[in-house]
C-alpha cells in the first residue's frame, strides 16, 4: 500500500523516496522527529482549548493571556527534553536549540493571537470562554488512520473537522508558506486525505485546509478535478518506484538538496552518469 508519507516524500523529491525504499528501507530520523513535533503541536492545541474554557468575559487581556499559557510551556519543555534523550534521534545541541526556539516562539505568537480573538469574540457575543470555544475548536478527529483498498492507499489524517455534517481535512505544516496559496506538494497530500475521507465516511469533500503553523494561518485548498488528477499521476509514479524499482530522474534544488541526508549519494549518481 502507498502511505501518505510516501506522497509527501515524493512531492519533496522523487529520488529521496527511491533511496529510502531501496537504500535503507526506513523513513529516517528526520521523519520521526517531524511526526513527534506534529503530535506536540496537536497537544498544544488541546491544552489551549482546555484553558480557553476557564476564561470569563470580565477578564482583561493580561489575565486571558496568562490563563491561556497555563501548563503549555512546561509541557513543551518536558516533551522536547524527552525527544532529545531518544538515542535513535541523535539530535545535536544546535539542532535541538533550533527546534526549541521555533516551537516556543511559534506558541507565544499563537497564544497572543488567541488572546486577542477570544477577548473580541466574548465582547461581541457577550459570552464566556466556555461558550465561544466552539468557534475556535470545531468538533474534530485527530490523527485518524484510514485506508482505501481500491486505491491501495493508507495514511493518517492530521485532523478532520466536522461542521454541519461536512468533513474537512486539515494538514499541519511547520514549513514557511508561499506568499499566496499553498505549496503544490501540500495540496496533493491534502487531496489524498480528502479521497480517504470520502471512502471512509461515504461523503464528498469539496475543500480542505493547510495550516501553516509558523504564521498561525489556515489556507483553503479546493478539491477540484485538476488537483485530483495530479494526485492520481503521483500515485502512478510512486507505484513505478515502489513496485517496479524505476529510478526517477534527479531534480536538483539548492535548498532541498543541502538539507537532504542523501545528497552525497545523489551527487555520486550524477558523476557516474556523466562518465
Amino acid at each position: 500500500m502507498i502511505n501518505l508519507s510516501s506522497i509527501k516524500t515524493y512531492m519533496y523529491c522523487p529520488m529521496k523516496l527511491y533511496l529510502e525504499k531501496y537504500l535503507d528501507n526506513s523513513y529516517g530520523e528526520e521523519y520521526h522527529i517531524y511526526n513527534d513535533l506534529k503530535n506536540l503541536r496537536i497537544d498544544i492545541q488541546d491544552l489551549l482549548e482546555k484553558n480557553m474554557r476557564k476564561i470569563t468575559r470580565k477578564m482583561d487581556y493580561a489575565t486571558i493571556e496568562k490563563i491561556l499559557k497555563e501548563e503549555i510551556f512546561e509541557y513543551i519543555e518536558k516533551s522536547l527534553k524527552r525527544m532529545k534523550s531518544y538515542d535513535e534521534y541523535n539530535i545535536s545541541d544546535e539542532k535541538f536549540d533550533e527546534i526549541y526556539n521555533d516551537i516556543f516562539s511559534e506558541t507565544e505568537y499563537l497564544i497572543k493571537i488567541n488572546t486577542l480573538k477570544t477577548k473580541k469574540a466574548m465582547n461581541v457575543m457577550n459570552q464566556d470562554g466556555n461558550t465561544i470555544v466552539q468557534m475556535f475548536f470545531q468538533s474534530c478527529m485527530y490523527t485518524y488512520l484510514i485506508k482505501d483498498p481500491q486505491l491501495d492507499l493508507i495514511g493518517v489524517c492530521d485532523k478532520i473537522e466536522i461542521i454541519n455534517g461536512k468533513y474537512y481535512p486539515i494538514s499541519y505544516k511547520s514549513t514557511n508558506p508561499p506568499l499566496r496559496g499553498v505549496w503544490d506538494g501540500d495540496a496533493v497530500e491534502l487531496a489524498a486525505n480528502a479521497i480517504l475521507i470520502e471512502q471512509e465516511f461515504d461523503t464528498e469533500v469539496y475543500v480542505g485546509f493547510i495550516e501553516y503553523q509558523k504564521i498561525n494561518e489556515r489556507r483553503p485548498v479546493v478539491m477540484d478535478v485538476n488537483l485530483r488528477k495530479s494526485l492520481f499521476e503521483v500515485i502512478h509514479e510512486i507505484n513505478e518506484i515502489q513496485d517496479n524499482k524505476i529510478m526517477p530522474k534527479i531534480k536538483t534544488s539548492k535548498n532541498k538538496c543541502n538539507n537532504c541526508e542523501y545528497k552525497t549519494i545523489c551527487s555520486q549518481k550524477e558523476l557516474d552518469k556523466g562518465n
